[in-house]
């Protein structure tokens, strides 16, 4: 007679039959049945309380409840326009889908073509979530003398005018330059590590005007007044003066120049962890459909017209423009380091 929490030979047998399976399955396949398992670690190549924070902060809330409620942990590390960060991201965190990165494709891709950092694109970073299609501008202070784009124009070609920029790698920088060369304008520009600053040296007067992503002039309100943007429309008209493109008021053909924050993560994670891939991926897109987004956007006061999701495909295909774009403007670039 046995005892009801006795062990039997028969399943003793079978225990260690169910153990050896175990033991035998890849440890990575096991591993990605569960994810996640614990909260995500971000780095943002940027200082904190920029920009780029409170696009991810936006996002994170909604993004935490497709992923089972765990949570991101940022890192900051802004310098060298972003290389920093990603050096270190690529280098230093591990490669196991747990560790994200939160980039301005634009400049970042810039900064990729410019300054020749140790990591490779794509190979080691792959950007899979936009979020945002976020028109450059050119902006001054409220009771700037420049009431239009024209004035900038006509005063730059008496005199070199000092832009505020968030960083020399950017679309906003690649805009003005180029603006300059059509119409035989002097701009000199001038960066200042980040949006805060840059909108900063603006309102005291330490520079004439100030380009930067649409989005951030906007919080703004009434203390700054865009002048135009650069691309084709200006999808924020209501809320930026009904500032013009900038194409339509001199006739150029300077090209589209939107920033775009992604969500990125190790290329290699694609290979060693497709399934955890596919979970950030797919979870990722269905925070678009989340009204709770689109109001915490709203709150950082940002416009939500600027929303735009963008998958893996959409992300490369911008990126890879820019690193184009970097090679043509990278003798108008290089001059102003």
């Amino acid at each position: 007679m046995t005892s009801g929490n006795s062990i039997t030979r028969r399943g003793l047998g079978l225990a260690a039959a169910g153990l050896g399976l175990a033991a035998a399955l890849p440890r990575d396949a096991a591993a990605q049945a569960a994810f996640p398992t614990r909260n995500f670690r971000v780095v943002i190549p940027t200082g904190q309380g920029g920009g780029a924070e409170r696009l991810a902060r936006s996002f994170d809330d909604g993004w935490s409840k497709q992923l089972g409620g765990r949570r991101f942990e940022y890192e900051f590390f802004p310098g060298a326009s972003g290389q920093v960060g990603y050096e270190l991201y690529v280098n230093r965190r591990d490669k196991d889908g747990y560790h994200l990165l939160f980039g301005n494709m634009g400049p970042e891709m810039l900064m990729y073509a410019l300054q020749r950092p140790r990591f490779r694109f794509p190979e080691d970073i792959t950007y899979f979530c936009r979020i945002d299609v976020d028109d450059s501008c050119v902006f001054v202070r409220a009771n700037s003398p420049f009431r239009r784009i024209e004035d900038v124009v006509a005063e730059a070609k008496k005199r070199p005018l000092n832009v505020a920029t968030s960083r020399i790698p950017h679309p906003a920088s690649i805009g003005i330059l180029a603006l300059g060369e059509s119409q035989n304008a002097r701009f000199n520009l001038v960066p200042y590590a980040g949006g805060n600053p840059t909108v900063v040296a603006v309102l005291n007067g330490e520079a004439d005007i100030g380009v930067l992503p649409i989005a951030l002039v906007i919080r703004q309100g009434e203390r700054m007044r865009t002048l135009g943007v650069f691309n084709n429309e200006n999808i924020v008209a209501a809320k930026s003066n009904d500032a013009p493109p900038i194409n339509q008021v001199f006739g150029t053909r300077i090209p589209p120049l939107p920033s775009s924050r992604s969500w990125a993560v190790h290329t290699e994670v694609m290979e060693r962890f497709p399934d955890r891939f596919k979970t950030l991926e797919e979870s990722a897109a269905k925070v678009f459909d989340d009204p709770a987004f689109r109001e915490a956007y709203d709150k950082q006061g940002l416009p939500v017209e600027t929303i735009r999701y963008g998958n893996r495909a959409a992300c490369t295909e911008y990126a890879q423009g820019m690193l184009e774009l970097a090679n043509r403007y990278r003798a108008q670039l290089t001059a102003q380091r």
